[in-house]
C-alpha cells in the first residue's frame, strides 16, 4: 500500500457550532474549531450529491443502512491506496473509508467506530447486516490487548457474513466495540470452537454516536471560511500582479476544464485586464470539458487561443501500444504537441501562462517553484498563484464566485483531463463505463485488440494491467491468483520497426523522457542471453523488462516492445534511444556473420550456436554496434 505523503500543512478543522468544515483554527462565527485528523496529504474536497449517493448505496448494500444522513455536509479525503480510497468526514468525524477493491472490481465501505455507531447503535441489528455479537467477558482482551475476535467468544453473527467481509462487532448491549474484516463466515463464527473470527481495524470503548443537527449548505461553509479565503485570495492577487508586471510577455491562462485552472482564471480576471485564455485540446477530453470551455470563454469574455491534437492518439496507439504510467507517450503527442504549436503560432515573443498547479497534488508539485521556465516549450513561462491551496480552498472559492465549473465533477470524478489517462484509478475506468459508455467501449476495443495481438488475455484489460510496465506487487499477486500472464508472447520477429516520441514530461519532476515502440512483443530472455545491451552500458534484467545505463541516462526495454528513456540532456537521450533500438535489432535479428567479433579489441564477443554473444568482460565502449551489418544496411 502507498505510504502517506506530507505535501503541505494539514488544514482541515471543523466548527462544532456551525457544523461545517473550516480550513483553519477559527471559524467565521468567531469560535475556535477542532482539528480533524485525516491521512496525508489532506487534500480535502466536497462530496457532491453523486458521491453521497454512491457512499450510501454501498453502505446499504453492505449493512442495509445509509451512512450519511440527509442535509449533512460531507467532505472526502483521498488517501493512499493501491487504487482509489476516500476517507468520509461528516459532522467533523471520519466515519469510514470508501475504497475500490481491485480483485472484486467493487466499492467497499470500511466503517470506523463513529460510522459503525451511526449504522448500528439504536437500531434493531436483525434488520441490519454484517454484525457480530461477542461475549462481554472478551471485550477487555480486544480493547486493552488488541486481540482479534476469536470464534469461541462469538454469541451471534449475521449468517450471511462471508470470509473477508467488512463487519461491525457489538457487545451484548448492542454497543460498537470494533470494526474489521471477517476471517470466517458468519455460520462458522457461531459453530467453530477455535480460530480467528474477526481481525479488528479499529477498536474503542463504547460511546454514544455524535450525530449533529444538519441543514447546512456550502454557502454556510463559504461564510465560515470567508476570512481564510480573503487572505489566500489577496496573496494570489498580489502574486499575479507582481509576476505579470515583472515580465514583458503576453499573459495567458492555461485552462484545462479542471477546477484548479478555473480558480486561476477567476483570480487572474480579478487582477488583470489584459489576458487571453489558452486551451490545448488533447483529443481525449470529456464532452463536458469541451462544452465547459465554451461556457467559460463566454463567461469571462476573453479571446480563446486553442489547438487540437485531433485523432493523434488513436493514430498512434497501434504503433506505441497503450500508454502506461511508465511510458506516457500520449503526453508528448497529445499535450506537448498542441501546446507547442499553440504558443509558436500565437505568441511570437513567448508568453506568461498562469497555470493551476498545487503542492497537494503530488511530491513533484510540492517541491516545484511558483514560477518556472517550461524546459520543453522554450518560449513559455509558467506561474502558479494557487500553489499552497488545497482542493477545498479551490471549491469554496468557486462556490463563492459562482464560477462555471465542469459538470463532470458531479458525476463521480475528482479530476479532469484526458479521460483515458493511465494514471487514473481502475475505479475511474469502471466509472467511465457508467458515465460515458461510448468512450469506454472505444477504449476497450483498442485494448482488447492489442491484448490479442500480444498474446495477453481479456483479464489483462479488465483489471487495468495495461496501465503498467512495472507492475506493483499487489497486481503481481492478483495476476498469479487469477493466472493472468503479464508477459506478451509472439513469434520471433523477422523484421522490426521502431517509432519514438521525445519530449518534456510536464506531469513529472524535470528532465526529458522518450517513449518508443517496436509495435510488437520483444523476447527479453533472448535479449539477455545475447548480451547486446552491454556495449551501451551496465544492463540489468527482471521478468519482462531490461534496463541499461548510459552515462547519466537510462533506458528500459519491456517485453511489450515499448522502450522508455530518461535523461537531463535531449541530445544524449536521442543517442541513447537510437543505440538501444540498434542493440535490440542486433539481439533479435542477428545473422551470425561474425563481423563484430573481429572488431572487438577486448575479445569480449564470441560465436555461440551460430549467434553472436557479448561476454561479461565487455567494457561498454559500443564500437561493435556501428559495424554490425544490421545497423549499417537495414
Amino acid at each position: 500500500m502507498s505510504r502517506p505523503a506530507y505535501l503541505g500543512k494539514m488544514l482541515l478543522h471543523w466548527c462544532e457550532a456551525c457544523n461545517v468544515p473550516v480550513l483553519g483554527k477559527k471559524c467565521g462565527c468567531g469560535k475556535n474549531t477542532k482539528k480533524v485528523e485525516v491521512t496525508p496529504p489532506g487534500d480535502i474536497r466536497p462530496a457532491f450529491d453523486y458521491d453521497i449517493k454512491r457512499i450510501n448505496s454501498v453502505s446499504e448494500k453492505q449493512f442495509n443502512a445509509p451512512l450519511i444522513p440527509e442535509e449533512h455536509l460531507a467532505v472526502l479525503n483521498k488517501a493512499p491506496y493501491e487504487d482509489r480510497m476516500d476517507e468520509i468526514i461528516v459532522d467533523g468525524e471520519v466515519l469510514a473509508s470508501l475504497r475500490f477493491e481491485i480483485e472484486s472490481c467493487e466499492w467497499v465501505l470500511l466503517p470506523r467506530l463513529e460510522g459503525a455507531r451511526r449504522l448500528f447503535q439504536g437500531r434493531d441489528r436483525k434488520a441490519l447486516k454484517k454484525w457480530v455479537v461477542i461475549e462481554q467477558a472478551v471485550v477487555p482482551f480486544i480493547l486493552e490487548k488488541g486481540a482479534s475476535v476469536l470464534a469461541p467468544g462469538v454469541l451471534d453473527a449475521d449468517p450471511e457474513i462471508k470470509k473477508e467481509d467488512e463487519v461491525v462487532v457489538l457487545n451484548p448491549a448492542g454497543e460498537v466495540i470494533c470494526c474489521g474484516r471477517a476471517r470466517m463466515t458468519g455460520k462458522e463464527m457461531c459453530e467453530e470452537n477455535h480460530g480467528h473470527a474477526v481481525k479488528p481495524r479499529w477498536s474503542g470503548n463504547p460511546e454514544p454516536q455524535k450525530t449533529k443537527l444538519g441543514g447546512q449548505s456550502w454557502e454556510d461553509a463559504v461564510k465560515a471560511n470567508e476570512k481564510i479565503l480573503d487572505g489566500m485570495i489577496e496573496r494570489s492577487h498580489a502574486f499575479i500582479k507582481n509576476v505579470a508586471g515583472s515580465m514583458d510577455l503576453k499573459v495567458s491562462v492555461s485552462y484545462s476544464g479542471g477546477k484548479d485552472s478555473l480558480a486561476v482564471l477567476q483570480l487572474v480576471s480579478e487582477s488583470l485586464d489584459d489576458y487571453e485564455i489558452m486551451f490545448a485540446d488533447t483529443g481525449l477530453e470529456f464532452p463536458e470539458t469541451v462544452e465547459n470551455v465554451k461556457q467559460v470563454v463566454e463567461h469571462y469574455g476573453k479571446k480563446l487561443r486553442t489547438s487540437s491534437a485531433g485523432d493523434a492518439f488513436w493514430n498512434s496507439i497501434s504503433i506505441f501500444g497503450p500508454p502506461t504510467m511508465d511510458t506516457r507517450w500520449c503526453c508528448k503527442i497529445c499535450k506537448l504537441g498542441p501546446i507547442t504549436r499553440l504558443i509558436d503560432e500565437n505568441y511570437e515573443g513567448g508568453c506568461l501562462s498562469f497555470i493551476g498547479q498545487r503542492q497537494y497534488e503530488s511530491h513533484a508539485r510540492s517541491i516545484s517553484k511558483k514560477v518556472w521556465k517550461n524546459p520543453w516549450v522554450g518560449n513559455q513561462v509558467g506561474a502558479s498563484p494557487i500553489q499552497e491551496w488545497t482542493a477545498l480552498h479551490i471549491w469554496l472559492y468557486l462556490f463563492r464566485t459562482k464560477a462555471p465549473y465542469n459538470p463532470a465533477y458531479e458525476k463521480g470524478y475528482d479530476r479532469m483531463g484526458c479521460w483515458l489517462c493511465p494514471s487514473s484509478s481502475l475505479a475511474d475506468f469502471f466509472q467511465l463505463e457508467e458515465s460515458h459508455p461510448d468512450l469506454a467501449k472505444k477504449l476497450n476495443s483498442h485494448l482488447l485488440a492489442y491484448a490479442e495481438k500480444m498474446g495477453l488475455s481479456p483479464e489483462w484489460v479488465k483489471y487495468g494491467l495495461w496501465r503498467y510496465k512495472r507492475y506493483p506487487r499487489v497486481l503481481q499477486k492478483l495476476a498469479e491468483k487469477k493466472e493472468i500472464s503479464l508477459i506478451p508472447s509472439q513469434e520471433a520477429p523477422t523484421e522490426l520497426h521502431f517509432e519514438v516520441a521525445t519530449g518534456y514530461r510536464p506531469c513529472k519532476a524535470g528532465g526529458i523522457s522518450a517513449d518508443g515502440s517496436f509495435g510488437q512483443a520483444i523476447d527479453i530472455e533472448t535479449l539477455k542471453e545475447s548480451g547486446m545491451l552491454s556495449p551501451i552500458g551496465k544492463a540489468s534484467f527482471i521478468e519482462g523488462a531490461a534496463s541499461v545505463a548510459f552515462r547519466e541516462s537510462r533506458a528500459q526495454v519491456f517485453a511489450s516492445g515499448n522502450v522508455n528513456g530518461r535523461s537531463e540532456n535531449e541530445t544524449e537521450l536521442k543517442k541513447l534511444m537510437r543505440i538501444v533500438e540498434l542493440s535490440v535489432r542486433r539481439a533479435l535479428l542477428c545473422q551470425g556473420c561474425g563481423v563484430c567479433v573481429g572488431h572487438c579489441e577486448h575479445n569480449a564477443i564470441e560465436m555461440k550456436e551460430k549467434k553472436v554473444r557479448i561476454k561479461e568482460n565487455c567494457i561498454h565502449c559500443g564500437a561493435c554496434i556501428e559495424v554490425c551489418p544490421l545497423v549499417k544496411f537495414i
